[in-house]
């Protein structure tokens, strides 16, 4: 049973934990990097946590705080109450989303849901709702024996669109189906990636902090659901050499909150979009490689954005051009128009993602930034050509892109000071700790020769 009514009461959820017989309930959030946490009660502490929140230890959390400000608050979000479908009887568990608060009753700056909340407002301050809708690929990979996932092995050897001749995979879509609709999110479309072991489930399009809340979900049902089966599910962005690495296209779009109507459409226009719609278009582009860092933020995503493997490199935009940074889905209806970014992965903080994409878009607005000319061509060729091409590029590394995150003061303001340093702090590291390392690949390329 599902239950995601905003106008929910706190007597009325502690009726239907009571109902329902639950016994324990998951106190849920996400630090910076975007790792789920969580706090589990037992129901008897449910009421006293809804009137005043739970206090926990922030100093232990990735980006937080210091010791000296630890001490902060987890206030449940009703509206995300869910029953998490793979446990029953005694262990019988719901769920809740929290945002975190500091001891004064303030929204604690560092929370990612905040950041993401805080942007939303600026939207909505302009007159828009920013609704987005991710796609999150996967790989499912076979262990061996002991458990031990190197060298990586797909489940499959299927290819795009194909209906795996091993029935696990499909089964394993239908099972996630229906754990996802028992939290309310609903799904559209699941087939197999172009990659062996490859997989995609897309769910319903909605406001950003739904969405974000959404993929947050769906990343930790789809491990859960996949180990239950013997398999492993990696939203690592690159986890196989040769083969296409896993995204996480995300389709925006702006309405006007007054009416609710598709503020990104123009039906007399070329590529069926308003004035809006390419400012919006424009402020991305010109912020791409200031957030690719929060968009794309491992080490290996680089291994994902390169030539070859259907991953944006160039910073462009156009309709039928998948090669492109920005890409404008065809619409049905215009109310359907909206556009696509191709560069985040699934590895990103949801939060972190669509609040820097929202002010990078907004900015475009306020700025009324122009649209360069759409480019219909595969950019991968045009890069290759004799003349060149004056596009510009994203980020060829993670250190390369934290030094263009730096200089954006745009997305800096957009995460917050809080959020930045730390972010930052945590990638310098995370790059520092990779350069050190001696790979395989050295030892296989230069131990035999020098």
């Amino acid at each position: 049973m599902f239950t995601n009514k905003k106008s929910l009461t706190p007597e009325q959820l502690l009726a239907l934990v009571k109902q329902e017989e639950i016994n324990f309930i998951d106190l849920q959030f996400t630090d910076i990097v975007g790792a789920r946490k969580n706090v589990t009660i037992p129901t008897r502490e449910l009421e006293p946590t809804l009137n005043h929140g739970i206090w926990f230890d922030g100093s232990s959390i990735e980006g937080f705080a210091r010791i000296a400000e630890s001490d902060m608050y987890l206030v449940p979000d009703i509206s995300t109450f869910a029953i998490l479908p793979w446990l029953s009887g005694k262990e019988k568990t719901g769920r809740l989303i929290c945002n975190i608060y500091t001891p004064d009753g303030q929204p604690f700056l560092g929370d990612p849901r905040t950041v993401l909340s805080k942007v939303i407002q600026e939207a909505e301050d302009m007159g828009f709702i920013y609704n987005t809708g991710p796609e999150l690929e996967f790989f499912l990979l076979k262990p061996l024996g002991d458990g031990n996932l190197i060298t990586p092995r797909p489940q499959d050897s299927a290819g795009y669109f194909d209906q795996p001749v091993d029935m696990v995979a499909t089964s394993l879509w239908r099972q996630m189906t229906d754990a996802l609709s028992s939290f309310g999110i609903e799904t559209e479309t699941m087939h197999h990636e172009v990659a062996t072991g490859q997989h995609e489930i897309d769910f319903r399009y909605s406001d950003a902090l739904k969405t974000a809340d959404n993929s947050i979900t769906f990343r930790v049902l789809v491990k859960i659901l996949a180990e239950q089966k013997g398999l492993y599910a990696t939203f690592m962005p690159k986890p196989i050499r040769g083969l296409n690495g896993s995204g996480m296209h995300v389709h925006q779009s702006l309405s006007f909150k007054i009416n609710g109507t598709n503020a990104f459409s123009d039906p007399g226009d070329s590529h069926g979009l308003s004035k809006i719609a390419k400012h919006f278009i424009a402020g991305q582009l010109s912020h791409a490689r200031g957030m690719c860092a929060i968009l794309a933020p491992l080490v290996n995503s680089y291994k994902r954005l390169v030539q070859g493997y259907e991953a944006p490199v160039n910073v462009s935009w156009g309709r039928i051009n998948r090669s492109a940074l920005i890409r404008i889905p065809r619409a049905h209806t215009h109310e359907s128009t909206r556009i696509e970014l191709r560069c985040p992965d699934p590895s990103c903080n949801p939060y972190l993602a669509f609040a820097v994409m929202l002010a990078s878009g907004l900015d475009g607005i306020k700025k009324e930034l122009p649209l360069p000319e759409a480019n219909e061509e595969n950019v991968y060729l045009l890069q290759n050509n004799l003349k060149g091409t004056k596009l510009n590029v994203l980020p060829g590394s993670l250190e390369e892109a934290i030094y263009e995150l730096e200089k954006d003061s745009v997305v800096k303001e957009a995460l917050g000071t809080h959020v930045f340093d730390r972010f930052i702090n945590a990638k310098r590291l995370e790059w520092e700790d990779y350069r050190l390392e001696v790979t395989p690949w050295e030892l296989n390329k230069y131990l035999p020769s020098y």
